[in-house]
């Protein structure tokens, strides 16, 4: 009997201990889980510091002076890399390989006013409407930054939906004399078209575009972050199609089965004019007839 009872005290502390192991266990292995699921709940994991380190910059983003300020450092910022290539061009014919017209570099006359331009337009128009704009009162900026995928659709809804306006707005100013005479022609003084010939055009035509880009990302409803993006994107297409370099990785080299037109395909617009009217896709322009490729000039 007391060889029977000796072991039963061992037992219950080897049971005890067994019990705190398995709660230690329970405890952290709850822990993990907890940790698991709030790192794989969070859904931007590479945005959302991106957007708070912006969001540190509040007060610049919100003021009225930002629109302007980030338009024109981008255009300019992307335009300069191609006129430096350009000022190259004469020393290095290794680059006029590239071109596509390959005799052809603008000079300083050109580039002058162009730039002189884009900036008194933006100084004496852009900036007093975002003064305006601004007097409403700012817009709370939003604490969480946009998922990944989300801004990507976005984005690309964007460029899809201003395409679609710009090509209509394109044809009527081609196809309507009045319509050409005083408010597109000014785009077409320049060709060859160079990088900073992107943004040289009237008045009518800067707010009617900026109108468009505006109208879209508020029927998307984007987030602020996906709209600087797609003003960031627009900006680069569109100095990037008024180049006239032709670069192995140009857009329409990585987008697949012709479905983006690029710089070849605009710059035939601008020496033909009746054809190519979509910025950036060629969907619109083959299904109304109007496509015409750079490779049949």
């Amino acid at each position: 009997m007391s060889l029977g009872a000796g072991p039963k005290p061992q037992e219950k502390v080897g049971g005890t201990r067994a019990a705190a192991a398995g709660q230690r266990s329970l405890t952290m292995s709850g822990r993990n889980t907890s940790e698991l699921q709030v790192f794989c709940s969070s859904s931007q994991p590479f945005l959302q510091p991106l957007w708070d380190h912006l969001r540190t910059w509040e007060a610049l983003t919100q003021s009225p002076f930002f629109p302007a300020i980030f338009s024109i450092t981008i255009y300019v910022g992307f335009c300069l890399p191609f006129v430096v290539l350009d000022l190259l061009c004469p020393w290095l014919p290794a680059l006029r390989r590239y071109k596509i017209h390959p005799n052809f570099w603008p000079g300083v006359r050109q580039l002058l006013p162009c730039l002189g331009q884009t900036l008194y337009q933006h100084l004496v128009f852009v900036f007093p409407l975002t003064l305006l704009y601004w007097a409403r009162g700012p817009a709370l900026l939003p604490a969480e930054a946009p998922e990944l995928p989300q801004l990507v659709c976005h984005v690309v809804f964007c460029l899809l939906l201003f395409d679609a306006e710009f090509f209509l707005w394109h044809v009527l100013h081609h196809k309507v004399p009045w319509l050409y005479r005083n408010f597109h022609k000014t785009h077409h003084e320049n060709s060859p078209s160079f990088a900073l010939a992107t943004q040289y055009m009237s008045v009518w035509e800067l707010f009617s575009l900026g109108f468009l880009d505006m109208v879209n990302v508020m029927l998307l409803e984007c987030h602020p972050l996906t709209v600087l993006v797609f003003h960031v994107v627009n900006i680069w297409l569109s100095v990037e199609d008024h180049s006239g370099y032709d670069f192995p990785w140009s857009t329409h080299r990585l987008v697949p089965f012709g479905w983006y037109g690029g710089v070849a395909h605009h710059d035939l617009h601008h020496s033909q004019f009746n054809c190519n009217f979509a910025p950036y896709f060629t969907h619109w322009d083959k299904m109304l007839g109007t496509l015409r490729s750079s490779q049949a000039k």
